[in-house]
């Protein structure tokens, strides 16, 4: 239950962070070690509490923290809700365990969700109907990544992480504190020993822990970030994506997503051999855009599973992936700079334009919009020329693969197709742990997107599990060397 500072004792364990990575920590550890003592903070709200108001009027009133970031189930909230359930999607995680190991973790992440309300539904099973897909992507020299895919829908997700959250408020000793952030960490004789917190008024406090869970997702990469390099901790750059959020007729795509629900293809393209990849597939899907710190739009998607409200669109993201090499090694504020180029065009807001229009060299402006037989679903996308704002390389590299994606997609490449900017993926600086996430300073965890291992819940959700299981390893082992 939320509980106020003036009542705060010390923790066994302190998640910082809200997201699926902080949560199945909680989980696993108040399922396998009731007993424990453990603190949860986030700067946004709990989950009854969040609300975007653009979800209802279109207009972004800028919350502060913004509430599709931040607060209890972290973006997974108002995401689309789908959990990859294979090892090779969604994260890095196989780089601390074997493949045979990830993907048991995935399946036991996957059990929770199911206990907690996820819909028993999963997509890509016909292996006969994937195979025949798969066979025609390779046709055209593009590599279709078979995973199945638990679709929970934007309105199950909510409903799902808010279950966690009423599990976890009953349980003796768990503790959540909203509209509290971390601003750095407190370490003696070299251990993490707890965090100087700031809550809603400004007013900082101390709080000691037995042991810090630093899992604060992707709006919380740069104070990870900044926490290892005073900490010492060695951090590696990861890629970027940058890319559009295509939009077509749910016509041009329902061959597809029918079987796979979300046709997850790569292609390298034909001029710089760039890996361009699709991503968050959404079917009867909404386009829509979250902010970041700084007050940065980018433009996000999601979709409800609950057929009423599928609307006649079909949205995906199409990613650039770009791995910078020194001496740069700002990955992330490259990101936000070609996001801020979008923002600055517009006023503010999301881009919008037709492929017809970027085709022959010009802006797409209100009158062509009105002719687009695809509808735009982001209202509040301003029309505009993405060839303002993306690099060449990357908008070559994305209308090369339309093209190639239009042979198994028929009418992707078509004048009408919308193209929306800027998306792009802050992936953070990977830091660097051991194979159950702990950093050179010891009791000090790090996991989740934030980190730079994950890029998705069910991922995100493995590496809490992982951490849960191995602080109680090692309290058990204590326990019997003392």
């Amino acid at each position: 239950m939320m509980e106020s500072r003036t009542t705060l004792s010390r923790p066994d364990v302190m998640i910082i962070g809200a997201g699926p990575a902080g949560i199945f920590t909680a989980l696993e550890l108040k399922t396998i070690a009731p007993e424990l003592e453990i603190l949860m903070v986030d700067e946004g709200r709990d989950i009854d509490r969040r609300a975007c108001p653009a979800r209802k009027t279109g207009t972004c009133v800028n919350c502060n923290p913004c509430n599709i970031m931040s607060g209890w189930a972290g973006a997974g909230a108002f995401s689309d809700g789908k959990l990859s359930l294979s090892e090779e999607v969604g994260g890095n995680i196989t780089e601390y365990m074997s493949h045979e190991q990830a993907q048991e973790l995935i399946q036991y992440a996957d059990s929770v969700y199911t206990r907690f309300g996820a819909p028993d539904l999963v997509h890509g099973l016909d292996n006969k109907k994937v195979e025949e897909i798969d066979y025609e992507c390779s046709r055209h020299n593009i590599h279709l990544i078979r995973c199945p895919v638990r679709h929970m829908g934007t309105e199950y997700g909510f409903e799902t992480l808010r279950a966690m959250y009423r599990w976890l408020e009953r349980q003796p000793g768990f503790r959540f504190l909203e509209r509290t952030r971390a601003d750095r960490l407190v370490v003696k004789d070299g251990r993490a020993a707890g965090a100087v917190l700031v809550d809603r008024k400004g007013d900082e406090f101390t709080v000691e822990a037995g042991t810090v869970v630093a899992a604060p997702g992707r709006g919380g990469a740069e104070w990870l970030s900044r926490v290892a390099r005073e900490c010492g901790i060695g951090t590696r750059n990861n890629e970027v994506d940058i890319g559009v959020r295509v939009e077509v007729p749910n016509a041009v795509m329902d061959h597809l997503t029918k079987y796979l629900y979300e046709a997850k293809m790569v292609y390298y393209s034909d001029t710089f051999e760039n890996r361009v990849r699709t991503f968050c597939m959404n079917p009867g899907g909404i386009v829509s855009e979250e902010h970041y710190d700084g007050g940065i739009a980018v433009v996000n998607g999601h979709s409800y599973a609950d057929e009423s409200r599928r609307t006649g669109n079909t949205n995906f993201a199409m990613l650039v992936s770009s791995r910078f090499t020194e001496p740069f090694d700002r990955p992330i504020e490259y990101g936000r700079y070609i996001a801020q180029l979008g923002n600055m065009l517009t006023g503010g807001g999301i881009m919008v334009q037709r492929l017809g229009d970027l085709l022959q060299g010009r802006r797409t402006d209100a009158d062509r919009l009105s002719r687009s037989t695809t509808v735009p679903t982001l209202k509040t996308a301003v029309p505009g020329d993405l060839s303002f704002v993306l690099p060449h390389r990357h908008l070559t590299s994305i209308i090369e693969a339309m093209r190639a994606f239009d042979k198994v997609a028929p009418g992707l490449y078509s004048k009408n197709t919308l193209l929306y900017g800027v998306e792009v993926k802050f992936y953070s600086s990977k830091v660097a742990v051991d194979n159950r996430f702990e950093t050179a300073v010891e009791g000090l965890y790090a996991i989740g997107d934030g980190a730079g291992i994950t890029r998705g819940l069910m991922q995100a959700s493995v590496t809490g599990v992982v951490v849960a299981r191995s602080l109680v390893e090692k309290k058990k082992i204590k326990a019997n060397n003392s």
